[in-house]
């Protein structure tokens, strides 16, 4: 099971991590996001730093959380990682990266029990993502108890595999994970 390999599990939860659900081919595999905020040096330009994320997709979404968010980190040196050298690449990880960002700045963790999944738009908007009821079969297989998901998303099938909440932009998802 090659899912250990790319989520860690902590004996208490820790701020800065959100787990998320991606497609390799047409398997469902999870994946730890990791993130970490500091002040930045002084006189310095704050740095941004991803390993495993794309660096572009990341930008994108601190700007979000920024605009749409009230979230500060203009002056904060920002990194993100995927746990394991995943290569997470597909837009389905935008959702997790939020939170784990939100969570690193607020010194908040998420519940160790939650999956995060789906795309962040330039407006704050949550999009829903493809293959959603494998991912979350494949998060509750694992033990995972909890999922937000976009709001329109197809759930046909999946009453009691899984508790979902819906959300339509990332403000909601950040509130109903860090709550």
């Amino acid at each position: 099971d090659p899912t250990g390999l790319f989520v860690s599990r902590h004996e208490q939860p820790v701020a800065g991590t959100c787990v998320t659900v991606t497609m390799e081919g047409r398997r469902p595999l999870l994946a730890e996001v990791q993130s970490l905020t500091v002040p930045a040096t002084a006189g310095g330009n704050p740095r941004r730093t991803s390993s495993g994320l794309d660096g572009s997709r990341v930008a994108m979404i601190l700007a979000v959380l920024t605009k749409h968010c009230g979230l500060q980190v203009q002056q904060s040196d920002v990194y993100t990682a995927s746990v394991g050298g995943a290569r997470l690449s597909e837009p389905s990880v935008d959702l997790a990266t939020a939170i784990a960002l939100a969570s690193a700045v607020r010194d908040k963790p998420c519940p160790s029990d939650l999956v995060a999944i789906g795309e962040v738009g330039l407006a704050g908007e949550v999009r829903p993502v493809h293959e959603l009821a494998p991912r979350l079969r494949e998060a509750a297989r694992i033990g995972f108890k909890r999922a937000i998901v976009p709001a329109g998303s197809d759930l046909t099938g999946l009453d009691g595999v899984i508790s979902v909440a819906a959300v339509g932009d990332v403000a909601t998802a950040i509130r109903a994970a860090l709550a």
